[in-house]
Parts: structure tokens; C-alpha cells; sequence
């Protein structure tokens, strides 16, 4: 750990889980004692591709460091960071944070968002995390500390039950039902749900949001479908029993790799409706060991950092 004018037994810790919709931050001692959390916009990996991504990525960094600074100055940060897999990003994100805290890179340490969500719920070999919030994946993180994954690989190639898909399957359904009987949304409580929350039924409404809003907003829009289950809508029950299946795939190729172990479940679609768990549950082999889990990697990656721990 580097030098800083905090004792090691005061030092902070700053834990960042960046997702596509909010990047979640605490500070705490090595002790374990939190002193402050928050979140700020989300952010991904991705943005380093292009400069205006970066530009947003420096702008969010300034951002977070003006909400974490004004609780401590931690002397070491571990961040997770969807959409970051490989070490010359994560130096270049490491570069990012390092500016706008005011911490030596060799100070921070970022990676996958899945590495530290694995580690708040199992130690390295114990189990597989199923993870679900805007996208889905599902990681195992073995005994030598690597870590191995199935699916988690956008909205466009992959990310079945996840919010984003949810959302996603959910307008396409109601546009595919439109184009059989025009008005007929009028009926449906799923369209309805849908249509106030993009601000209007017509398609140029629609199309407007789906291809001009961000990966999050999109995602946020599963909130509706669930909403339209809760009222008791077929369709809007069907989909949400289809997501929990579709979260299932990436776990039994994890199974099929590397055999029987206990599955850990978290993120915000699984805590959407019920509906949900109970079709993952019912994909599953039978007996296989499932939790429905809520998970804080920021907390505990603040933990780690204050003690000096990479993870």
C-alpha cells in the first residue's frame, strides 16, 4: 500500500461497483466499520473505446470523487467496472480514477464487476454467482483465483432474462401483437404499463426511445413488466417465468464445466416479481443448492481495500 499521512489503522477504503445503470460507492476502515456510501452515474468499460466515451468516463470520475471526498480521502480504492476484461483498460480506468481522487494508480485496482461480486458472496472454488441487473451473467471464480463466466455478453449477442432483455422482449411482444390487431394495446396492461413509462403509444415513440436511450434507461423499463404482473397480466407472467429459465443457461454450462456446486443469485431483475426466481428454480437440477442473495460488492471491496487486500 502506498504511503499516505492516515495511519494504517485509520486508513479509508473506497469500493466502486460501476454498472450501465449507477456506480455504487462506500468508504470503510479496515476495521470494517462503514463510514459513507452513495452512488453516482453508471459507467462502463466500453466508454474507453471512443473519446467521447472517455470524456464521460472523466466526467463521472470527477463526479464520484467530489461525493467520496467530501466523506475522506481513502488511501487505496478496489473497483469493479462492467465491461472491463482486459489489463490494458483497466490501467487506463486505473489512470482515470487515480486524476480525479488524487491517489498513484498503483493505489487503485480495478476489474470485472464480477470479481468483486464474487467475492462478496463466496471465497475462490465455493460456488457460482448468478448476477442479473441490467445485463446477466454468471462467474465462478476457482481456486486459483480465475475468473471463469458464461453469458454476460451484451444485449445484442446475449444477457437473456436480464432487465435490459426483459424490456426488450417485452415492447417487441406488444409491437408484434400491434401489428395483428392495431389498438389492441389498449387492452393489455403489460402495453399500457409500457407505453406510460416511455411517455406514449404510438411506434415513433417507441422507436424513438429504444434506439436513442442509453443500455440503463432500456433496462429500467422491466420495472413496467413487472408492475404489469403484479396486475396479474398473462403475458407479463409468461415473459418474467421465461427470463428466470434464460438465467439458468449460463449457470448449467458453469455446472457442466466444472460440476456441482452451490448457486448464489443476485442483482435487481431478480428482485423484479417472483415469478423470476421460480422459473430459475424449475431450470435448475433438482437439489442443486440456490440462494436468492442480496449482495453490496462496494461494501465489501471498501473492507478489502482499507485492509490492503487486491482481492
Amino acid at each position: 500500500m502506498p504511503a499516505t499521512n492516515q495511519s494504517s489503522a485509520h486508513a479509508l477504503g473506497l469500493g466502486l461497483d460501476a454498472g450501465g445503470t449507477q456506480t455504487r460507492w462506500a468508504l470503510a476502515d479496515a476495521d470494517g466499520s462503514l463510514r459513507a456510501e452513495g452512488h453516482v452515474s453508471g459507467f462502463s468499460g466500453l466508454l474507453l473505446n471512443d473519446p467521447a466515451g472517455r470524456i464521460a468516463l472523466a466526467q463521472i470520475s470527477h463526479q464520484l470523487a467530489a461525493a467520496v471526498l467530501s466523506h475522506g480521502r481513502p488511501s487505496r480504492a478496489i473497483a469493479g467496472v462492467t465491461g472491463l476484461s482486459e489489463r490494458p483498460q483497466a490501467r487506463q480506468m486505473e489512470d482515470l480514477l487515480s486524476q480525479a481522487l488524487g491517489l498513484p494508480p498503483s493505489a487503485i485496482r480495478c476489474g470485472g464487476d464480477m470479481d468483486i461480486a464474487y467475492r462478496a458472496a463466496f471465497k475462490p472454488g465455493e460456488g457460482y454467482l448468478l448476477y442479473a441487473g441490467t445485463g446477466s451473467i454468471a462467474a465462478f471464480v476457482d481456486e486459483q483465483g480465475q475468473l471463469q463466466r458464461a453469458g454476460g455478453r451484451g444485449g445484442l449477442l446475449g444477457d437473456e432474462g436480464s432487465g435490459y432483455w426483459i424490456a426488450r422482449e417485452a415492447l417487441a411482444a406488444v409491437w408484434r401483437g400491434e401489428d395483428e390487431n392495431p389498438g389492441g394495446w389498449q387492452d393489455s396492461a403489460l402495453a399500457r404499463a409500457l407505453f406510460d413509462a416511455i411517455g406514449g403509444h404510438e411506434w415513433s415513440t417507441s422507436r424513438a426511445f429504444v434506439y436513442g436511450a442509453d443500455r440503463g434507461a432500456i433496462g429500467r423499463l422491466a420495472l413496467a413488466v413487472a408492475e404489469a404482473a403484479r396486475q396479474g397480466d398473462a403475458q407479463a407472467l409468461a415473459l418474467l417465468e421465461r427470463a428466470g429459465r434464460e438465467l439458468a443457461r449460463p449457470l448449467l454450462a458453469l455446472l457442466k464445466r466444472y460440476g456441482r456446486r452451490p448457486v448464489a443469485a443476485a442483482g435487481r431483475a431478480l428482485q423484479l416479481h417472483p415469478m423470476i426466481a421460480q422459473g430459475l428454480r424449475q431450470a435448475l437440477p433438482e437439489g442443486l443448492e440456490l440462494r436468492i442473495v442480496h449482495l453490496e460488492p462496494h461494501k465489501s471491496a471498501a473492507i478489502h481495500a482499507a485492509q490492503g487486500s487486491s482481492q
